[in-house]
């Protein structure tokens, strides 16, 4: 009990004298009246019941008491003022955790440039990065597993803000062997027949759905597969004939051999991907990547 009644600058101020061996030199040395911090440490004895120094006319000496005293406060104070300084870095956004949700992680890509530069303009924030649907993200954002999702879409969720980030032109992708590979642009009338490949992760269930939607009433059902693997197996599937798939823009910086990527000419607009994340996040972290990456977007826009 005695610990909560000892306040911070009396343990300042005798570590000060401690360091010095003199308290008009600690007292300078602080910016304090000599008085101040002789009446200070004189009270902080009588409270521990024990001498910290020893007093003569040159200045004073730590007592063995006192030694061991010091030693321990220094470390408390010095745990104290990183704790103050961790604590105002985290809320100004210079050093703590980041977690994001991403649909893929493509180099060369918008979300891999931008994610790079954060973590190159905040060197002290620590990126953890989890790839999967844009469902799971979502719930794994709403349990406060993740602080900000990139999706596919421009969902509307009644408990999250969501904000569209960039677009990328939507793509068909198909063995280079094939009759249209080449063509320099397809239409959806020309793949209307053809089987499509999709993945269980990632964006496909959204991809899925596009698919449905595009060709749904004007021709027969569209034959779809899905697989549970990864984007790279199901571009080399694609490769090797297994049937062609639709992408964005930013899978085709994936080096795939036996693969050609053409436009859709009548895809009314390229795919929006947003950003969503819960309003009770009010981090700096979160914060700050969020602003790059609007500056990011309105650099594409207008460069």
């Amino acid at each position: 009990m005695l610990g909560s009644r000892i306040n911070l600058p009396s343990l300042i101020q005798t570590l000060a004298v401690a360091e010095h061996l003199n308290f008009r030199h600690a007292a300078h040395a602080l910016g304090v009246s000599l008085s101040s911090v002789s009446t200070r440490v004189k009270a902080l004895e009588e409270d521990l019941g024990v001498l910290l120094f020893e007093r003569h006319a040159r200045g004073v000496r730590l007592t063995e008491a006192g030694r061991r005293f010091v030693e321990h406060v220094a470390v408390g104070v010095d745990q104290i003022d990183h704790a103050v300084k961790t604590a105002g870095m985290a809320a100004s956004g210079e050093c703590g955790r980041l977690r994001l949700g991403v649909h893929a992680f493509i180099p060369g890509s918008f979300l891999a440039e931008l994610i790079e530069r954060y973590r190159t303009e905040h060197p002290g924030i620590e990126v953890e990065i989890t790839e999967g649907t844009a469902r799971d993200a979502v719930m794994q954002l709403r349990a406060d597993r993740l602080d900000i999702v990139f999706v596919a879409g421009r969902p509307e969720l009644p408990d999250c803000h969501a904000r569209r980030i960039w677009t990328e032109p939507l793509l068909a992708a198909l063995p280079e062997r094939h009759p249209l590979a080449g063509q320099s642009t397809v239409t959806w009338a020309d793949l209307a027949g053809e089987t499509f490949l999709v993945r269980y992760g990632g964006t496909g269930p959204q991809v899925h759905d596009h698919i449905v939607l595009r060709l749904a009433g004007r021709w027969s059902a569209p034959s779809i597969l899905r697989f549970d693997v990864e984007r790279g197996t199901l571009l080399s599937m694609v490769g090797q004939g297994f049937g062609i798939t639709v992408t964005g823009a930013a899978t085709s910086l994936l080096q795939t051999s036996g693969v050609v990527f053409l436009s859709i000419t009548d895809e009314p607009e390229p795919v929006a991907f947003s950003a969503i994340w819960s309003p009770f996040n009010q981090g700096a972290a979160l914060r700050n990547l969020l602003t790059l990456a609007s500056e990011m977007a309105r650099q594409v826009r207008t460069g």
